[in-house]
C-alpha cells in the first residue's frame, strides 16, 4: 500500500478497552493515524480473547494499525507516564466510566490546560453529564434505552438483538465523526475540545421517526419481525433453494415487480398502486410476492430483478461474502498477514477515499506492550534500562 491515509501525521492515544473506544481507534487508524493503544500490564484488553469459533480472532480486526504499550493506570507512576504520552498526541480516546479519568488526574480540565489543542473523545453509557452519567453502561443497555431493542424481533416474543454489538460500534462511529469535526475546528482556531459520545444517544440518532411520530400522533413503534410497517413490498422472500431480499417499496418499482411476476395488472391495482395503499395491505402484498418467489430459484429471481432494475439481493453469510466477485473487486474483504495466525481474511478499511485511501498498514500487536521500547523510546526518550525498571515495578 502506497497511501499512508488521510490522517497520516496525527497521533492518537487510545485508553479503555472492549468495543466503543477501540473501534473508534480502529477507524482512525485505518484512515492513517498513528494509534498507540495503552493496555494494562498482563492480560491487556479483554478483546484479545473475544470472538466466536475455536480461535478468538476479533482482536485482529479491532487492533489493526495500532501499536501496543503497557501502563498501569491505577498507580500514580503509570498515570504520570501516560500523561507524558498524551502530551505528544493530537487525539485521546477513552471509554471509562465518567469520573475515572478525573480520579487519575487525566481529566479534560487538566489535559486541556496543559495542551489546548488536544481533542478528547469520551465514550460512555450515558454521557459525561446528566443524572445517569455515573452509571455503568454497556452497548446492550444503550440499545435498550435508545429504543433499538424494543422494536427488534417478532411481535409475540421478547425484544431481540442484532448479532453484533451495534450500540458500541455506533458510538465509536459518532465519536470518530466528532473527532474529525473537532480537527476541522482546530485547523481554524488551534483549540481542541471534548467529544462526548453516549451509547444511548448514538442509538437514538438512528431511530428515524420514532420520537416525532409519538410526539405528533401518539404512535408507538412495536416489534414487527422482518418488515418495516407501512413499507411494502420490502422483505426476505422464500425461493425454491433459499431466501432472497426484494425492496420494491416505491410506486414505479412495484409496477416493474408486478410485470416481472407476470401480473402487470397488479401494478395499478388500487390495493397496491400507492405507497399508502401498499402499507395498508402489507400482509397481502407480501404473500403475493412470496407465493411467486417460491416457484423459482434464487438465480431465476435475481436474474429477473436485474432485468427489471429492482433493488434486490441475496442474504449472505461469511462464505458468500468471501466468494462474491463484487466484494473481491472492491476489496471489501481483505487478507492480512497477522503476527501469530498467518493470513486472515477480514473486512477492509472503509469508507473509500480516492486520493488518500485507508488501509491496513500493520497487523494487530500480538503481545501486550509489544511496542514499549519503540514508543517510549521514540516519544519520551526512555532507554532499555528505564523501561526494564518500570516493568519490574509493575508500572508498565
Amino acid at each position: 500500500m502506497t497511501s499512508q491515509g488521510a490522517l497520516a501525521g496525527l497521533r492518537v492515544i487510545e485508553l479503555g478497552q472492549l468495543l466503543a473506544g477501540p473501534f473508534c481507534g480502529q477507524l482512525l487508524g485505518d484512515m492513517g493515524a498513528d494509534v498507540i493503544k495503552v493496555e494494562a500490564p498482563g492480560a491487556g484488553d479483554p478483546m484479545r480473547d473475544w470472538g466466536l469459533g475455536d480461535d478468538k480472532v476479533q482482536w485482529e480486526v479491532i487492533a489493526r494499525n495500532k501499536r501496543s504499550v503497557s501502563a498501569n493506570l491505577r498507580v500514580p507512576e503509570g498515570q504520570a507516564l501516560v500523561r507524558r504520552l498524551i502530551a505528544q498526541a493530537d487525539i485521546l480516546i477513552e471509554n471509562f466510566k465518567p469520573g475515572t479519568m478525573e480520579k487519575w488526574g487525566l481529566g479534560p480540565d487538566v489535559l486541556l490546560a496543559e495542551q489546548p489543542g488536544l481533542i478528547i473523545a469520551r465514550m460512555s453509557g450515558y454521557g459525561q453529564t446528566g443524572p445517569y452519567s455515573d452509571r455503568a453502561g454497556f452497548g446492550g443497555i444503550g440499545e435498550a434505552m435508545g429504543g433499538w431493542r424494543y422494536i427488534v424481533g417478532e411481535p409475540d416474543r421478547a425484544p431481540s438483538r442484532m448479532g453484533v454489538s451495534i450500540g458500541d460500534t455506533l458510538t465509536a462511529t459518532y465519536g470518530c465523526i466528532g473527532v474529525l469535526a473537532a480537527l476541522h475546528v482546530r485547523e481554524r482556531t488551534g483549540k481542541g475540545q471534548v467529544v462526548d459520545a453516549a451509547l444511548y444517544e448514538s442509538v437514538l440518532q438512528v431511530m428515524e421517526g420514532l420520537v416525532p411520530e409519538y410526539d405528533r400522533t401518539g404512535y408507538i413503534r412495536e416489534r414487527s419481525g422482518s418488515i418495516l410497517p407501512g413499507i411494502a413490498p420490502s422483505n426476505v422472500y422464500r425461493c425454491k433453494d433459499g431466501e432472497f431480499m426484494i425492496g420494491a417499496n416505491k410506486d414505479s418499482l412495484w409496477q416493474r415487480l408486478a410485470t416481472a411476476m407476470g401480473r402487470p395488472e397488479l401494478g395499478n391495482d388500487p390495493r397496491f398502486a400507492t405507497h399508502l395503499a401498499r402499507g395498508e395491505n402489507q400482509t397481502e402484498i407480501d404473500k403475493l410476492v412470496d407465493d411467486w418467489t417460491r416457484t423459482l430459484t434464487i438465480d431465476e429471481v435475481e436474474a429477473l430483478m436485474i432485468e427489471y432494475s429492482i433493488p434486490a439481493g441475496r442474504v449472505y453469510r461469511a462464505p458468500d461474502m468471501i466468494a462474491d466477485p463484487h466484494f473481491q473487486a472492491r476489496e471489501a474483504i481483505i487478507e492480512v498477514e497477522t503476527q501469530t495466525r498467518g493470513k486472515l481474511k477480514m473486512q477492509g478499511a472503509f469508507p473509500k477515499l480516492s486520493a488518500t485511501p485507508s488501509g491496513v498498514r500493520r497487523p494487530a500487536p500480538a503481545e501486550v506492550g509489544q511496542h514499549n521500547a519503540e514508543v517510549y523510546g521514540e516519544l519520551l526518550g526512555m532507554g532499555e534500562g528505564d523501561i526494564a525498571d518500570m516493568q519490574a515495578k509493575g508500572i508498565m
